[in-house]
């Protein structure tokens, strides 16, 4: 029963299963059927338009030949070229042609009208967007060629209810397959590629290397920048200066700052030819080494006669004829002006216009560093082999005796005590000491020296005060130590300086481009100073090309006054000058000097400018009748030391010597006299700190470097 019942189920199903399956079959085949007519008839539609397409595309395919397109990505639009016979009808079937087309968001609306060239001159002016060179990093490069890319110019210039007419067609020409690529750029093919760039002519000298490629070779790009000449002007320069026309008041003003600088120029001793205008230079090259600097070759003596006469040396062509030459101003004419000077920074008005004048500079240079700070620091960047350690410096401020640094002297110092302690080196109280003795006399030890017990080093306070600033050249704060290793006229005749001194040059001549100006003391105590001076600077071989010497006189007449040296100004005069005009009229007379003048270029005034003076008056006395106690006064130790070396620098010129100039230390405190006065005879000067509360005297002095 129960199988009977299982059967007739079974063939239930079955029947039923197959009454579906035959339905679904018969609604599958004609639903096919449906779709097949369906797509032959489309397929029917698409031929027909595509013969149409290859009969209107014929022609202009045959002329493409010809013809290049910018670029495969790209629509052509090479039809809108056509001539006036078939161009209408062209153009209506190009419309047919796009119609189904979908308009890309963002594209300018088309401007359509009677005439048919405002459709030549629109493709013209897309024409331009499409053909422009494009950069891998440039936003266009991956757009289509149809879609608006942001920030174009072109764009920007067409508004979207602009207007043209034919004359901006008659005025860019015809719309020819030539004229499309006639403003391509040079990196630019008519493909679309880009060219091979040439080597720049702005790359010098490069450093790329030919051979292996898989050798290790420089890399020549970083050279090459550096080696990038700079540009002619990349700058921005700004004029700003009034125009109104100057008042009386500063009409005046101007008037009197431009006698103040004419008078300058009657005092100052200038060359005939300038110095650089002497040598001629064949090799551009480092300079060869002198290898002889004291060597002496005779040299004849001139019929020059000079004396002595009120302060100043009087020279005369021959002692028969005594024609005096070489001339200069006397004593009262330099203190009239000088006066006339100090009259003129106290003027209001020149000190107002002054105060203005500079506030405008220093405005305009900070305008300046603004807009080309940056553009000067690149371009000092892009000069090869030139930065702050690799060119030439010249320290100009170098005290002799202060020329090494402390743990240089220290280092000395413990070698000589561990080489030579038995040499006998100082005679103090009436005995002689050796060098270990005077180290016992101190109680101290080359073990217990350092720098902060030798103490020469200089801190906060040792620029404020001229006392403690003398006390940094005595090492341990001991005169004797000063006398035994940075005094030339001592026991030893300097040698221990002069080996410390050689020292100090060959670290100069191995940095190649450090320079010093040196100075070294003449105390016009005696005649034979300067012979002594000349006598230890031979002997020791003390020559560098890195080093040339000034000569700094110190202001210490009432000192050499109370010890009995000198009776009156004139002494020290005498003392310091005459050497000087002997040697140039004779130079056999003084062999040594003559060669050591060839290595100094400068005199210098130094001592404390703080101590209070009196303001000299127009008539002062005479260096011979200045015989009391009192120093004399900054003005006229300048006054006379110039006057002497006018004339001394105007003997030395005419028989072909070197010339000194007149670099005293001026305005590092004390009377603005000071500065009056080597404002009108030095030809430069040192520290001048009070300057900055001068504003006439800074004013003026950025007139004369003008």
């Amino acid at each position: 029963m129960d199988t009977t019942y299982t059967l007739h189920l079974a063939l239930a199903a079955l029947v039923g299963a197959s009454f579906v399956a035959v339905s679904g079959y018969y609604v599958h085949r004609k639903t096919l059927a449906q779709l097949i007519e369906f797509a032959r008839v489309v397929e029917s539609s698409n031929k027909n338009k595509d013969q149409n397409q290859q009969q209107q595309q014929q022609p202009r395919r045959r002329k493409e030949r010809h013809s290049s397109r910018g670029s495969a990505s790209l629509p052509d639009f090479a039809a809108a070229s056509e001539t006036a016979e078939d161009g209408e009808e062209e153009a209506v079937q190009a419309k047919g042609l796009f119609a189904d087309l979908p308009i890309p968001p963002g594209l300018p609306r088309l401007h359509t009208g009677g005439n048919k060239q405002n459709a030549s001159v629109n493709s013209n002016k897309r024409t331009g967007n499409l053909i422009r060179p494009t950069s891998p990093k440039s936003p266009g490069a991956s757009a289509s060629a149809f879609e608006s890319v942001e920030g174009s110019d072109d764009e920007d210039a067409l508004p979207a209810d602009a207007k043209l007419d034919a004359s901006y067609l008659q005025t860019n020409g015809g719309l020819g397959p030539e004229s499309l690529f006639q403003t391509l750029p040079d990196g630019i093919t008519a493909n679309g590629d880009t060219k091979p760039l040439a080597a720049s002519s702005s790359m010098i000298r490069s450093h790329s290397v030919s051979g292996d490629l898989h050798g290790v070779q420089p890399d020549p790009v970083a050279a090459d920048i550096l080696r990038k000449e700079p540009e002619q002007e990349t700058f921005v320069r700004m004029k700003i200066s009034p125009r109104e026309t100057p008042s009386m008041d500063e009409a005046e003003v101007y008037k009197i700052i431009q006698e103040c600088l004419e008078l300058r120029e009657r005092y100052v001793f200038k060359e005939a030819i300038a110095p650089w205008k002497k040598e001629i230079i064949t090799d551009p090259s480092t300079p060869k080494p002198n290898l002889n600097p004291f060597a002496y070759s005779t040299e004849q003596r001139t019929d020059h006669f000079f004396q002595m006469v009120d302060g100043v040396v009087h020279v005369y062509r021959s002692k028969e004829s005594m024609e005096r030459v070489f001339s200069v101003a006397d004593a009262t004419t330099f203190f009239t002006d000088l006066h006339r000077i100090l009259r003129v920074t106290a003027a209001g008005n020149i000190r107002t216009l002054c105060h203005h004048r500079l506030n405008l500079l220093e405005q305009k240079f900070n305008l300046h560093l603004m807009l080309n700070a940056d553009k000067e620091f690149l371009a000092q960047k892009t000069a090869p082999h030139r930065d702050f350690y690799n060119v030439r410096k010249v320290d100009t401020h170098v005290h002799h005796s202060a020329c090494m640094n402390q743990k240089h002297l220290l280092r000395f110092i413990k070698s000589k005590l561990r080489k030579e302690p038995d040499e006998v080196v100082i005679f103090r109280d009436g005995t002689y000491l050796t060098l270990k003795e005077v180290f016992e006399s101190l109680d101290l030890t080359g073990y217990d020296l350092n720098v902060d017990l030798l103490d020469v080093h200089a801190d906060k306070s040792t620029f404020h005060r001229f006392d403690k600033f003398n006390l940094k050249y005595n090492p341990c704060g001991q005169s004797r130590l000063r006398e035994i290793f940075l005094k030339q006229d001592n026991l030893i005749q300097g040698r221990f300086l002069g080996e410390l001194t050689k020292q100090v040059f060959s670290d100069l001549s191995a940095s190649k481009y450090q320079m010093a100006e040196y100075r070294i003391s003449i105390y016009g105590r005696k005649q034979s100073e300067w012979d002594q001076l000349a006598s230890w600077i031979v002997n020791n071989d003390l020559y560098s090309d890195n080093v040339v010497w000034l000569i700094q006189i110190p202001r210490l007449y009432n000192i050499y006054k109370e010890m009995g040296i000198v009776t009156s100004f004139q002494n020290i005069l005498d003392n310091i000058f005459l050497p000087l005009f002997e040697v140039t009229v004779n130079p056999d007379s003084h062999p040594q000097l003559h060669v050591f003048l060839k290595q100094v270029v400068g005199l210098d005034l130094v001592d404390d400018e703080s101590k209070p003076e009196r303001r000299p008056t127009k008539h002062m006395p005479t260096p011979a009748e200045w015989t009391n106690i009192f120093n004399p006064a900054f003005s006229y130790y300048a006054y006379y030391c110039y006057a002497n070396l006018y004339t001394l620098n105007k003997l030395r010129e005419s028989k072909g010597m070197r010339t000194i100039k007149f670099r005293p230390h001026s305005g590092e405190a004390g009377d603005i006299d000071h500065l009056a006065a080597t404002f009108l005879v030095a030809h430069n000067i040192a520290h001048g700190i009070n300057l900055r509360n001068l504003l006439y005297f800074n004013c003026i002095i950025f007139l004369r470097l003008v």
